[in-house]
């Protein structure tokens, strides 16, 4: 036996290149479990924005379905990634990515969510056909860094402002646009509480901090009893072990319900490209910040083996359309495992096998009040705006684009409009300060696509 085993793992490392690349199998395995624990909100945050667009009636269980579409799509991924690529890289539906979704495609402009989803899966076919024939790459390259990474910190922004309002600290007020809320009600103390604690935990280092943040966060309102369950009190763990662990829930009603005739019409034509244009610089900037940390990239700073990622990428956003869930992309929070010695596909590999373990688990969404992931949201948001510490802020070149791009996100709630804005305002103000020899071609061609769609949104 202890011969078979040997066996087996020398096979493993030898597929993997583990040993080659300096690292062993137990800690791959480790760095999936930090990874995985990193990014597990997930699925207790992705079902409750989602949620918000997607109402099936007479369905009572649309969040659990939520959930399993959830884990399935970031094990589709992540193993994917993890065999295609090689890469220690985990993805999982975006955050950011369903809140666009959600806000501004559903409730924003009123499209049906099977719609919706026809488009999610329509752009990662366009995905596939860009990566496949290095488009993808191309145009990436091409955006200059201080607008990619201040697309990162304006998503951040916008997760931030998303955060305030779900957990009562921000409010609508006609008089000022937003307003402060009720700070003294148990949505808002659970809520700037649970941003105390996640942080606290952090700054300890504590292997998943965020998930172990919004699991506190859930059990003081269970136990103090407070009304944050839509307005009542939580009273479902009455029935035993059932309301912990279960047979996972198969997303029945999701599964297939996608609307391509309709994603496909002309009117519908702007959101497919715009979902198209969102999820494209959103995954190539995650993508190649997670290279650049594991010395995945090259003396240019362009990434190895960035096509089987692109795919890969490409591949899971259609698969997770289909499961019923948004765009899925590759996670920041990678990082984490990354940091603790990931080196290999091994990594995405085992993170997706954890993904699925989770679907066990499902019934422990419930006890998870939009309290308790408000925090999540902001903090993943502080993650995502460190990006804006590596822009120079001195050269009036890239930082004004740069502003430009990071304060239209939350204020137009869109993360399209955000870099948009800022591709155009780079190039224009590259045109009229002198330095358009500095400006990749492709970088014009986009700003006069962009600008022309903006004219045309404004006619109509």
């Amino acid at each position: 036996m202890g011969l078979l085993r040997t066996s087996i793992y020398a096979r493993i490392d030898q597929l993997a290149g583990v040993s080659a690349a300096g690292s062993t199998l137990g800690r791959e395995l480790r760095a999936a479990l930090t990874t995985f624990l990193a990014m597990a909100y997930i699925l207790f945050v992705n079902p409750q924005i989602l949620g918000a667009a997607i109402i099936i009636p007479s369905v009572t269980n649309t969040a659990a379905q939520l959930l399993s579409a959830t884990a399935l799509a970031a094990a589709f991924g992540s193993i994917l990634m993890g065999l295609l690529a090689r890469l220690p890289i985990a993805l999982a539906p975006g955050m950011g990515l369903n809140a666009y979704f959600t806000y501004t495609v559903v409730l924003g402009q009123g499209v049906p969510w099977p719609t919706a989803l026809g488009a999610v899966f329509i752009s990662g076919i366009v995905f596939l056909f860009l990566s496949v024939s290095g488009v993808r790459e191309a145009v990436v390259n091409a955006i200059p860094l201080s607008i990619k990474r201040a697309s990162g910190a304006g998503i951040g922004l916008f997760l931030g402002l998303i955060g305030l309002q779900s957990g009562g600290v921000v409010i609508v007020n006609p008089s000022t646009m937003i307003g402060l809320g009720d700070l003294g009600s148990p949505r808002a103390l659970l809520a700037l509480g649970g941003l105390v604690v996640i942080a606290a935990l952090l700054v300890r280092r504590v292997p998943g901090a965020i998930l172990l943040g919004i699991c506190l966060v859930s059990l003081a309102a269970i136990i103090l009893r407070l009304p944050v369950y839509d307005g009542k009190e939580f009273t479902g763990f009455h029935s035993g072990l059932a309301a912990i662990a279960s047979w996972p829930v198969w997303p029945r009603d999701l599964l297939g319900a996608l609307d391509l005739k309709g994603a496909l019409s002309a009117s519908l034509i702007g959101v497919v490209v715009t979902f198209l244009f969102v999820a494209f610089f959103d995954t190539a900037g995650t993508l190649l910040g997670l290279a650049e940390t594991a010395g995945f990239t090259d003396a240019e700073g362009r990434m190895r083996r960035a096509g089987q990622a692109f795919s890969t990428d490409a591949l899971a956003t259609s698969v997770g359309a289909v499961l019923g869930t948004s765009t899925t992309t590759a996670y920041m929070e990678s990082a984490a495992g990354i940091e603790d010695g990931g080196k290999t596909g091994l990594v995405a590999i085992f993170t997706g096998l954890l993904f699925l373990v989770a679907l066990f688990f499902w019934p422990l969404a419930a006890a998870v009040p939009p309290a308790a992931t408000a925090p999540a949201l902001l903090i993943v948001g502080a993650m995502l705006i460190e990006a804006a510490g590596r822009i120079d802020w001195r050269d009036h070149h890239e930082s004004i684009p740069a502003f430009v791009t990071m304060l239209a996100m939350p204020f137009t709630f869109s993360i399209a409009n955000g870099i948009s804005i800022g591709i155009i305002t780079h190039v224009l103000i590259s045109l009229l300060g002198g330095r358009w020899r500095e400006i990749h071609p492709v970088m014009y061609l986009l700003a006069l696509m962009l600008g022309i769609r903006y004219l045309w949104s404004a006619g109509h």
